[in-house]
C-alpha cells in the first residue's frame, strides 16, 4: 500500500468520525478541500461511493459504514503500535557494545554499569574487556572507554571519572633491589 493510499483511507475514517470534511481537516491538519480530494480519489480509486454529501451534511453509505467498522478497528491497532514504541523514548534499550581497557575494567563495571543497567532494564550491554587497542567502529562497537590519550579522531570523549592517581607503593628495600 502506497503512503498516498493510507493518506486517503486515514482522510475518510476523520470524515466518517466527524462526519465533517472541515472537522476531519482540522483533526488531520489540512484544509477541508484536500481531505474532500483524497475521498474523492479513494472513492475513484475503490469504484464505490462512501459518502453521501450534501452542503449541509455529510453521512455514510452501506460501503462508507462497512469500510469503517474495518477501518476503526485497524488505524486504533496502529495508533497503539506507535504509542508503544513511545516507551523506548524514555530510555535507552536494546543491546550496547562496549571495549573497555583490562586495567580500568574494574573501575567501570561495578560502580557504572550496575546502576546503569538497574536504571534500564531494556538495555542490554555487552562488554568486551582487552588491552589491544581496538578499533570500535570497525569491530563494531558503539562505545569505548579509553585513558585520555587513546581518542581516535572523529569520536567524542565524556569523562566518565575523575582523574585517576596512581602511584607506586612499596617498601624500601624493595626500591633499594
Amino acid at each position: 500500500m502506497r503512503a498516498s493510499e493510507l493518506s486517503e483511507l486515514a482522510a475518510f475514517v476523520a470524515v466518517a468520525r466527524h462526519k465533517s470534511f472541515r472537522k476531519a481537516g482540522e483533526e488531520r491538519g489540512v484544509t477541508a478541500s484536500a481531505i474532500s480530494h483524497a475521498v474523492v480519489n479513494l472513492e475513484n480509486r475503490v469504484g464505490v461511493r462512501l459518502l453521501n454529501r450534501t452542503t449541509r451534511s455529510v453521512s455514510l453509505t452501506e460501503a462508507g459504514e462497512l469500510l469503517q467498522s474495518y477501518l476503526d478497528p485497524a488505524f486504533r491497532e496502529i495508533t497503539s503500535a506507535l504509542d508503544a514504541l513511545n516507551r523506548f523514548r524514555d530510555t535507552p534499550f536494546g543491546r550496547v557494545r562496549i571495549n573497555v581497557p583490562n586495567s580500568i575494567a574494574p573501575f567501570v563495571i561495578g560502580h557504572v554499569i550496575g546502576p546503569l543497567l538497574d536504571k534500564n532494564p531494556n538495555l542490554q550491554l555487552e562488554i568486551s574487556a582487552t588491552d589491544r587497542l581496538v578499533d570500535i567502529v570497525r569491530e563494531g562497537f558503539d562505545a569505548g572507554i579509553r585513558f585520555g590519550e587513546r581518542v581516535s579522531e572523529g569520536m567524542v570523549a565524556l569523562r566518565i571519572k575523575p582523574r585517576l592517581r596512581l602511584v607506586v607503593v612499596g617498601s624500601p628495600a624493595y626500591f633499594e633491589r
